[in-house]
């Protein structure tokens, strides 16, 4: 039994001693076979294209940022609009209504009923009731009333744009439930 485990180790230790002996030698050959076969294939660079300075043309332009490019658009706009501008303009030399005072959010309207044949709004502000009747002017905006029903009074209201041009909007009040 002895005779077979020293016969084993024997036959163990020569196959080691087979596998170990190359060094590598056939697989470094043939490394330098395939790396002399084998050649990168890399496409030339262009050449840089040459630059060609030019010069600035429109230095004595306004600079498309500057405040001045700004206002010239704004005047351009606003002499098309000035036509239509001189139509839309507050009364400032009129004798000012007691509702025009008071901003239009401060008051409400609480009815309307009807007066001669013609439709008066109720409107309530700071605690008094005001009749207000087609034409007559509220809030601070130089509000006119243009139409009145059960439901709401109409407004046409002039203000100052961001231009400083006078421009017509449109505003109402509403009938205000009572909460109890």
């Amino acid at each position: 039994m002895i005779v077979y485990q020293v016969l084993g180790l024997a036959l163990m230790g020569l196959v080691l001693a087979g596998c170990g002996g190359s060094d590598g030698d056939e697989l470094q050959r043939w490394m330098a076979e395939q790396r002399s076969q084998i050649r990168p294939k890399v496409a030339p660079i262009p050449e840089p294209k040459v630059f060609k300075p030019e010069s600035y043309a429109l230095a004595d332009t306004v600079e498309p940022f500057s405040k001045e490019k700004l206002t010239q658009a704004l005047k351009r706009d606003s002499s098309q609009v000035n036509a239509n501008g001189a139509l839309v303009a507050p009364e400032l030399a009129r004798r000012k209504e007691a509702l025009e005072s008071f901003p239009l959010d401060s008051m409400s309207l609480v009815g309307s009923m009807v007066r001669a044949g013609q439709t008066v709004a109720l409107v309530k502000v700071n605690n008094l009731l005001y009749q207000v009747r087609p034409g007559d002017h509220l809030g601070q905006n130089y509000g006119r009333v243009t139409k009145i029903n059960e439901t709401e009074v109409a407004l046409r209201e002039i203000v100052q744009d961001a231009v400083g041009e006078w421009i017509e909007r449109t505003a109402a009040l509403q009938l205000q439930e009572r909460s109890k």
